[in-house]
């Protein structure tokens, strides 16, 4: 990686000032023949007549609901900032998604804000880093400069692609502090826009609007459905990869696995979704094992669970329960298709109309039926669920709404989220799952260290639901015959 020459001072806090000298750089400074041949003799690279992005008719209907919710108050959602990973290198950056779902854009530093106009309405301005300035030198000699980090939209553009007024962010703060009026704020991302508000918000307004923007994603838009649907293809290719390359992780770890699919990953979108979940053997009864460092054996069962991130920031959320090997073993079988009847009996309880807590119910009952027939628990099965007991192996949830977020709209209220009623547009998972612990000793034996959970993404449709990850096998057959057919 190169040496910036002056990366400590963020160049949105310093337009106008002279650039700070790195610590231990390899130049002393700039002289003045240097600077002035680098203002001079570049080419003119505005883009021009831009095509809008191909959410911005969605991102607009998103900021007129918004804008009736909460007339004549301004309403301010910053996209956040880069993080610090080790001394001077951030994370990749990743907007939050109250600011992506209302505007498309995807860059650090943005801040959208709507400014009340009238009884009803609202002025919506998009504050970002325009692009660097070659006068002063900052494209180069910052560390957050476009030689360093990529050229920028200037303002004309992204005023283009959005659809959206755009103004420079670097005058913003100052601008919020004199501001007047009613006015709240999604918290929790940019603390410099957090300190211009401090004496102008409160926790509670901010958090209404926090919770309307989490409620107002539960029902996707075409444009929504459409990107999950992309992310679930690509997740279904992303585990078939997988599939292809499982001798080369018998010989390495769970890593392999996790590499392979991140490369589909970050081929065909932004990114994984979530860190992935690549558990092989007794791993797999902890949900929410990411430190895959461990051995995948034949003979064990490897627990997938990893979800494509769209371009658009929208992410698939699917597993499999796979024999290594290619065949299940006689109890790896029992247990994975008493998982697979109960996601069955789930997936079919998903429609319009059904308490969000129905898919939940008949999931569990069938695996407290099967905990019961194993003799593992003692019936009736109405007692089992009334106290909970399958939940020892059961652990979790039988799913969770699906979109930007992998745990989506999770700022809801609960009357309108677990207590509420699917509609049609809803994505949500059905993923249940049966995790016997290697140290369990009030099972046999050999149920010990065998985790199976299948889960898929279903919307909910007009009529009832469609399993957009329908493309993976689900029946133990079906994916003994397919890893047959990838492994040739």
């Amino acid at each position: 990686m190169a040496d910036e020459l002056t990366p400590e001072t963020p160049e949105e806090e310093q337009p106008k000032k002279k650039h700070k000298q790195r610590k231990n750089g390899l130049y002393p400074g700039v002289s003045e023949e240097l600077a002035a041949s680098m203002r001079t003799g570049w080419a003119d690279t505005e883009l021009r007549g831009l095509e809008p992005i191909a959410q911005a008719a969605h991102t607009a209907a998103r900021r007129s609901a918004l804008s009736r919710r909460f007339p004549g108050e301004r309403l301010v959602v910053p996209a956040g900032r880069l993080k610090t990973r080790s001394n001077d290198t951030e994370y990749p950056f990743r907007a939050s998604t109250e600011y992506a779902y209302l505007t498309g854009d995807q860059t650090e530093n943005g801040v959208l804000v709507m400014e009340p106009a009238g009884e009803t309405g609202h002025h919506a301005t998009v504050y970002l880093l325009p692009r660097s300035d070659r006068e002063n030198g900052e494209f180069w000699l910052s560390g957050n400069g476009e030689l360093w980090v990529g050229r920028r939209h200037s303002l004309t553009e992204a005023e283009q692609l959005l659809g959206i007024p755009a103004k420079d962010v670097r005058k913003l703060a100052e601008e919020l502090t004199e501001a007047e009026g009613p006015v709240r704020s999604v918290r929790g991302h940019d603390s410099v826009i957090e300190a211009a508000l401090t004496d102008k918000v409160t926790k509670e307004r901010d958090e209404e609007l926090r919770v309307y923007l989490s409620e107002a994603r539960a029902v996707k838009d075409a444009f929504e459905i459409g990107e999950l649907q992309k992310a679930v293809d690509s997740t279904v290719r992303g585990f078939e990869d997988v599939v292809k390359v499982l001798d080369k992780a018998e010989a390495t770890s769970e890593r392999y696995i996790e590499g392979t699919f991140f490369l589909r990953a970050r081929v065909e979108g932004n990114d994984v979704g979530y860190g992935s979940i690549c558990a092989a053997g007794p791993h797999a009864c902890t949900l929410h094992w990411v430190r895959n460092d461990g051995d995948v054996r034949s003979g064990d069962l490897l627990l997938l669970d990893a979800g494509v991130e769209t371009h658009s920031l929208y992410t698939a959320d699917v597993t499999r329960t796979l024999p290594i090997n290619g065949t299940y073993t006689d109890i790896q079988r029992k247990i994975y298709d008493a998982v697979y009847a109960s996601q069955e009996a789930g997936i079919a309880a998903v429609k319009p109309g059904a308490k969000f807590r129905d898919f939940h119910d008949a999931s569990q009952h069938v695996l407290a039926e099967k905990l019961v027939e194993w003799g593992l628990l003692e019936g009736p099965v109405e007692r089992v669920l009334e106290l909970g007991l399958q939940r020892r192996w059961t652990l979790h949830g039988t799913g969770h709404m699906l979109g930007m977020d992998v745990h989506d709209c999770a700022a809801a209220r609960t009357e309108a989220y677990v207590d509420g009623t699917l509609e049609p547009g809803m994505c949500l998972t059905v993923e249940p799952g049966l995790y016997f612990q290697a140290d369990d000793l009030t099972v046999p034996e050999e149920y010990r260290g065998i985790g199976v959970r299948i889960e898929d993404d279903i919307l909910v449709t007009e009529d009832g639901n469609r399993n957009m990850s329908a493309g993976l096998p689900r029946t133990s057959d079906e994916v003994e015959a397919w890893m047959a057919r990838l492994k040739g």
